[in-house]
């Protein structure tokens, strides 16, 4: 009951970090409240995202056979697999990762529960420490769960810092002091500070050095249990450091065998990206793709047909960056990554933004204005600043474009007049503002302009992502190459992984549909 109250969040981590099967098995535990413990660089984006119910749309899933029934167990240990799969893929591709204490809403009846069982702990034990003579059986406790929790710490070769807390926190001995009345407990205190300063991270250090400061011997186990707690996160984020480099060489294999162990139990769990890979399919089939049939079609082999699977695989891809979350369930395959293609989604939805008006101010400015340095990050700021929270239900996009001409407006004219131009006249001003408000359209010509170029350079990057050379810039975006080519490579980067992967499914999924694709090509043919 002590250590369930007192480390309730408490990381074992693996003493040696070097080997992967331990580490893992140490990390297992940390999977519940892996969804809390994410560090994520971009909270104001990850904030916006509202993630579909796959359950409330499986009315729009393809059909197919049923899947057998399956007991508790298995859908337990179903779970367990798909949860470790999620931990290691997040260990993979986000080079920030990080393990937090979970931290309970402030006014939840749990985190009431915990301060009220904690806060009569913590009286007992004052109590206790307060009777004359002294009675010492929860501070022994809470000693003999500080020695665990110091043994922890230690690795294989830590033997002489081992003996020496199994010696001074010997409780046999210690109940023989408190029994005779000889205990100190102030030395084994400064004992355990003192051990805690050399096993923790020097970012620790103020932390030790405060708890010196405390004279009061329950306020000072309190603090002594809140700095183990955070030596243990410390440890757990080492052993994820230390685990990342094997688990990628690893994790491809691994994510691969969890999906297809998921796919025994569930067979119906293909249904999403079926239909993904289709309408991508059918999307190059409208285009009249030069990547699909012929080049598909009877006695295509080898290169050809691995061509026509990646240019439909490209274009499927693309897709998720133009997906509706709110409406659609995610492709099974790429579900753990959702969030990561959403945010690049709403960014590059933002860019958008900021390359039409750019582009449209630098044309009502002309020529005087292209090769000033600095405006174009001005502006890129000011449009940045004034469409901050653009996804959210409450942004009032007419309102900010308003606000944003007028801000453009003056900007523009500062520089003018600071380079020897002449500035706006009023309806030149008027003209600006008038497009930079017509950015709310839909139907914007100049915002389509600009989406297609950024459509197609992702697609080119896509299509040489092995390559050494990357794409050229289209005409239009070299405002905005920089942010544009850093969202590229976060997208290659996840495509590749994902491609590394599951590649195997989509080339079982696209020999179908494009097999279904060329007998219709060819029945058609035989017709006319």
């Amino acid at each position: 009951m002590m250590i369930m109250l007192l480390e309730e969040n408490q990381l074992k981590m693996s003493q040696n970090p070097d080997e992967l099967n331990s580490s893992e098995e140490k990390l297992s535990g940390l999977e519940d409240d892996q969804e809390e413990n994410l560090d994520n660089s971009d909270q104001s984006i990850r904030k916006r995202i509202r993630q579909s119910a796959p359950g409330s749309h499986r009315d729009e899933t393809p059909k197919s056979s049923p899947s057998r029934p399956v007991s508790i167990e298995e859908l337990m240990e179903t779970a367990k697999g798909v949860t470790n799969m999620a931990l290691a893929h997040e260990i993979v591709v986000n080079g920030d990762f990080q393990i937090k204490p979970a931290e309970l809403p402030e006014h939840s009846l749990e985190k009431k529960v915990r301060d009220i069982v904690h806060k009569a702990f913590w009286d007992c034990l004052e109590a206790q420490l307060k009777d004359d003579p002294p009675t010492y059986d929860h501070a022994i406790k809470l000693l003999g769960e500080i020695k665990e929790s110091l043994l922890s710490f230690l690795l294989p070769g830590h033997t002489r810092l081992r003996s020496q807390i199994t010696e001074v926190l010997d409780l046999d001995l210690i109940k023989q002091e408190a029994e005779n009345g000889a205990l100190d407990i102030s030395k084994l205190v400064k004992f355990v500070i003192g051990m805690m300063g050399t096993l923790c991270a020097p970012a620790r250090d103020e932390d030790i050095k405060k708890l010196k400061d405390i004279n009061e011997i329950v306020p000072l186990f309190r603090a002594i249990f809140s700095v183990l707690d955070l030596m243990k996160m410390d440890m757990a984020n080492f052993a994820v450091s230390s685990i990342r480099p094997k688990l990628m060489q690893q994790s491809a294999e691994y994510e691969r065998k969890k999906f297809q162990e998921f796919l025994e139990k569930q067979p119906n769990s293909l249904d999403l990206v079926t239909k993904w890979l289709q309408e991508a399919a059918d999307d190059l089939a409208k285009l009249g793709h030069e990547m699909l049939p012929p080049h598909c079609g009877d006695g295509a082999t080898g290169g050809a047909s691995a061509l026509c699977f990646t240019a439909v695989q490209n274009q499927a891809y693309l897709k998720l960056l133009k997906w509706d979350h709110m409406n659609r369930p995610f492709p099974e395959t790429v579900l753990m990554d959702q969030t990561r293609f959403l945010e690049m989604q709403l960014e590059l939805e933002q860019l958008l933004v900021v390359g039409t008006v750019l582009l449209v101010t630098f044309s009502a400015a002309g020529p005087a204005l292209i090769d000033v340095p600095g405006f174009a990050e001005k502006i890129k700021t000011i449009v940045k600043v004034l469409l901050t929270g653009m996804h959210l239900p409450s942004f009032n996009l007419k309102e900010s474009l308003a606000t944003l001409g007028e801000k453009v407006c003056a900007e523009v004219n500062s520089c003018l007049s600071q380079h020897g131009f002449t500035p706006f006249s009023a309806e030149r001003e008027a003209v600006l503002k008038g497009q930079i408000q017509a950015v709310a359209s839909p139907d914007n010509s100049i915002c389509k302009l600009i989406d297609s170029r950024i459509q197609k350079f992702l697609e080119n990057y896509l299509a040489s992502s092995h390559q050494k050379s990357l794409p050229a810039i289209p005409g239009g975006l070299g405002p905005i190459q920089r942010e544009l080519e850093e969202i590229a490579a976060k997208y290659i980067r996840l495509v590749n992984y994902n491609r590394m992967v599951f590649s195997p499914y989509y080339d079982a999924v696209l020999g179908k549909i494009l097999t279904k694709e060329e007998s219709q090509i060819v029945g058609k043919s035989e017709e006319s």
